[in-house]
């Protein structure tokens, strides 16, 4: 028997069947039966064979797109490494172990819980205990036979199989409360946060994301809230979370003084800079990934749209920082980057790429100034996380209806919705967590450095 291939579509697929045959060899127009007998192609030929071979084409896109989801996967996995250095860099050198520990466990223990809870919570797939709000479920299973061996569990729309969905989604998850890491480094007590940040990823996050991803009120609403890849659900709940913490926690010692605000110097732009680089690079497979498949049109647009805001953003807010600070800031180009970043990530699918130079120009504007006011009202944020996410992430969800042709009104209600949820949910989990436990670290602690304090050693050998 003889199966006949468009050369396109085999060469597209060679790279993840030649391994899978062992050595064996395929001609470029024909894939021999027998060549494939011996080889878990024969799963692939025995679909073809039993429905027609004008499915071949489907199955060889549907496989390189479940390739292109765990390569994304494995990208936003890199940004948690993008971001502990970022914190890292952008802190002082005493605080350097807190900093990369608590990054240690957030990505960790957000999987676990997305596992045990947060999938089926994010996802309700219509099981709600309160209609399109609430949708507590119970912990992955059944993702097994056809929902990992075809199509069959999303179709050609949702190319992948569903541990590539959860595995893919998962390693969002944890990134609000990275947010939340920055925003409230160098002063809160490291069980306090711990517990926090498992609370805020495992619930907080997973309920708000089913509400416009779970198809939840965002979603039923006559003109739906739209949000690509998250700059509200992700970004904008990490951004209020991180308000909320920072409000209960004050600022750092000795920021504030009676004759201004001191600066806190980071200590190693080298290593910020990394960190943001890494999350540039990262953020191709966030959006990328949101495109849910290798649908070649809009995964083009989407990585031509997130780079040309990321450079929009860098370019604004050094302008800016010019003119304003009198002098080229590297911390304030390197939140420009990332607000390009989140200002696209609502709309990187449904505006021109023009459009997507003007909404990183303005978040970079944007970002600049949040940075400024919240350290003029005395919150103190010694990444400038609050700003660069929560701030930018209300533009970059209301930029859609502009240059997308969203609803502003829906624009507008989703942000309301899940910013004041983030923010009351965290404030009163973190409230609760300062009254049992307490949340700061003691003034001597906190002046002696929290590697020590906390971890008992410090982070460099100094001779």
């Amino acid at each position: 028997m003889t199966y006949t291939f468009n050369l396109k579509t085999l060469l597209l697929a060679s790279c993840l069947v030649v391994p899978l045959l062992f050595g064996n060899v395929i001609a470029q127009d024909e894939a021999p039966a027998a060549a494939a007998a011996e080889s878990p192609v024969q799963d692939y030929l025995d679909l073809v064979d039993s429905a027609g071979a004008d499915l071949a084409p489907a199955f060889d896109f549907f496989t390189v797109s479940m390739l292109w989801t765990v390569i994304a996967a494995a990208m936003v996995f890199i940004m948690h490494l993008g971001f502990a250095t970022l914190e890292a860099g952008l802190t002082q050198s005493k605080n350097t172990i807190n900093i990369l520990f608590k990054n240690v466990w957030i990505i960790s223990v957000g999987l676990l819980t997305y596992a045990a809870m947060g999938f089926n919570t994010h996802y309700p797939c219509g099981s709600w205990q309160i209609e399109n709000w609430i949708g507590f479920n119970g912990p992955i299973s059944g993702l097994t036979g056809g929902e990992n061996d075809t199509w069959a569990y999303g179709g050609l729309g949702l190319a992948m199989t569903a541990y590539g969905d959860f595995i893919f989604q998962a390693m969002f998850a944890a990134t609000a409360a990275t947010i939340v890491s920055g925003a409230v480094a160098e002063r809160v007590k490291l069980p306090s946060f711990m517990i926090f940040t498992t609370i805020l990823v495992a619930v907080g996050y997973t309920v708000a994301g089913s509400w416009h991803w779970g198809e939840g009120w965002l979603n039923q609403m006559e003109e739906p809230f739209y949000d690509f890849a998250g700059s509200t659900v992700v970004h904008g709940f990490g951004g209020a979370a991180a308000l909320a913490c920072v409000v209960i926690l004050g600022p750092r010692k000795g920021k504030y003084t009676e004759d201004g605000i001191k600066p806190i110097l980071g200590h190693s732009m080298p290593l910020a800079a990394i960190g943001v680089f890494l999350l540039f690079f990262g953020w191709f497979g966030f959006n990328g990934g949101s495109v849910l498949s290798a649908n070649p049109g809009p995964l083009g647009l989407v990585f031509t749209t997130t780079a040309l805001a990321a450079a929009a953003g860098a370019v604004a807010s050094i302008l800016v920082s010019v003119i304003v600070l009198k002098k080229p800031d590297l911390s304030m180009a390197l939140n420009g980057i990332l607000a390009g970043l989140v200002s696209i990530t609502a709309g990187a699918d449904a505006v021109s790429p023009w459009a997507a130079v003007i909404m990183g120009a303005i978040g970079g504007v944007i970002v600049v100034f949040s940075i400024l006011f919240f350290d003029k009202i005395k919150i103190d944020d010694p990444v400038g996380a609050i700003s660069v996410h929560g701030t930018v992430g209300i533009w970059g969800t209301l930029a859609v209806a502009i240059f997308g042709g969203a609803s502003f009104m829906s624009q507008l209600i989703g942000v309301i919705g899940v910013y004041l949820f983030a923010f009351i949910f965290s404030f009163v989990v973190f409230f609760v967590i300062k009254l049992i436990m307490g949340v700061r670290v003691s003034e001597e602690e906190e002046a002696e450095g929290l590697d020590v304090a906390e971890h008992g050693s410090p982070a460099y050998h100094m001779q």
